[in-house]
């Protein structure tokens, strides 16, 4: 029996710049998304902490604090209209307040593709007028 096989390294170049390009575009595309993502849900947690205050601070306060989060966390889409919403249900001694999150924001990758991320969030709470 002749051997074939004696003169093969083993070597797969091929493979390993396909896994090598794999890995730099996946890495290319976190690069992208995961800072959208996290300002993302930043953003929803601190509109569920300031929802959990709704009872003791007014509605007005609330809504200046969370856009203030949102222009730090540069998120434009959730400071323009409809962005943001706070509404009192209820009467005035005893209600909720229902604080709406709802925008896209886009994320380019690189001129190839644009992906839209959507946050549609909606955070319900007990309220007191506290004035």
């Amino acid at each position: 029996m002749t051997d074939n096989r004696r003169n093969e390294r083993g070597e797969g170049k091929i493979g390993c710049i396909v896994s090598l390009l794999v890995l730099i575009i996946v890495g290319a595309v976190a690069m992208k998304v995961v800072p959208v993502l996290y300002a993302n849900n930043s953003l929803v947690n601190a509109a569920e902490d300031l929802g959990a205050r709704a009872g003791i601070m007014p509605v007005a306060t609330l809504e200046q604090q969370l856009r203030a989060k949102a222009s730090e966390l540069e998120i434009p889409e959730a400071l323009a209209k409809g962005g943001i919403t706070f509404t009192i249900l209820g009467d005035r001694s005893a209600g909720t307040c229902v604080i709406k999150l709802k925008y896209t924001q886009k994320v380019d990758f690189y001129g190839a593709y644009t992906l839209p991320i959507t946050t549609d969030k909606t955070i319900s709470r007990p309220y007191m007028d506290v004035r």
